[in-house]
């Protein structure tokens, strides 16, 4: 079985991140939410091992030392490259929390941006210091159960304007931003030809790029939205012959991603 993982926050938590200095056989002292989850939820005992990380490519192989004390050992420290090719979520509220279902799913995926979108027609509303919270919270747990040195990067809500921003920006950097929009008349295999031709590009001049997803809330985006974005310069395709919920969506479509991106996006 594969070693439990925990975040910390190295602007919060007392926990030494630099790798240079972080030597096996040192002794660290577990925050106290770790402590709390390791040892009273999970149960883990002395000789355990675990695994630490800042969500930030840091993973710290430990072995539980003394658990009544909350004292790991460094058995392994390591720092891993973030992947050349990105995966961007953008997505739009959504009532009954159907978008936290959507970045919980995709976290799991892999996905390393998440944009909050406030779409016309969500009627969810964002709220700064509530909202922004409970997202986070979501993504920290999924790193953990997917057991991921990367936590994926939590963007401040966007309106529609500002994706429109974010699609010329992407023409511009040579990124690709896919709209997921069921009267589409593109479909996913054209959308897969574009990302190839994308990884081909990254594989030749090294140069870091993002493939992002666009998935709107229940009632769909509108049309104004979609023509806005495709003006932009986004790729509006359908997915497949059924319509997908706003919460599973963009993982539906990040999944077939990753198989397209392959060890670029690892």
């Amino acid at each position: 079985m594969t070693d439990a993982l925990f975040l910390f926050d190295p602007q919060v938590d007392d926990v030494p991140v630099n790798s240079d200095e972080l030597h096996a056989g040192w002794k660290l002292t577990l925050p106290a939410h770790i402590k709390r989850h390791a040892v009273q939820a999970m149960r883990l005992k002395a000789g355990d091992s675990l695994q630490l990380s800042d969500g930030n490519g840091l993973r710290i192989q430990a072995v539980m030392a003394d658990p009544e004390a909350g004292l790991a050992e460094v058995v392994e420290v390591g720092r891993e490259p973030e992947p050349l090719t990105r995966l961007a979520l953008i997505q739009a509220l959504a009532k009954t929390g159907h978008d936290e279902q959507a970045i919980d799913m995709a976290t799991q995926i892999g996905v390393d941006q998440v944009v909050p979108w406030q779409a016309d027609r969500s009627i969810a509303k964002w709220k700064v210091g509530r909202t922004d919270k409970k997202w986070n919270s979501v993504l920290d747990a999924a790193t953990e159960q997917s057991r991921r040195a990367f936590k994926p990067q939590l963007e401040a809500c966007a309106s529609s304007k500002e994706v429109v921003a974010i699609c010329r920006r992407a023409c511009v950097h040579g990124d690709v931003v896919i709209v997921l929009h069921q009267d589409a008349t593109d479909t996913w295999s054209g959308v897969e030809e574009k990302v190839a031709q994308l990884v081909e590009r990254t594989l030749q001049d090294g140069r870091p790029r993002t493939v992002s997803v666009v998935v709107g809330p229940e009632g769909g985006i509108s049309e104004q939205e979609v023509a806005d974005f495709v003006k932009a310069g986004a790729v509006s395709c359908v997915l497949g012959r059924n319509i997908l919920r706003a919460a599973t969506a963009g993982p539906v479509a990040l999944s077939l991603l990753s198989r397209v991106l392959g060890p670029m996006s690892i």
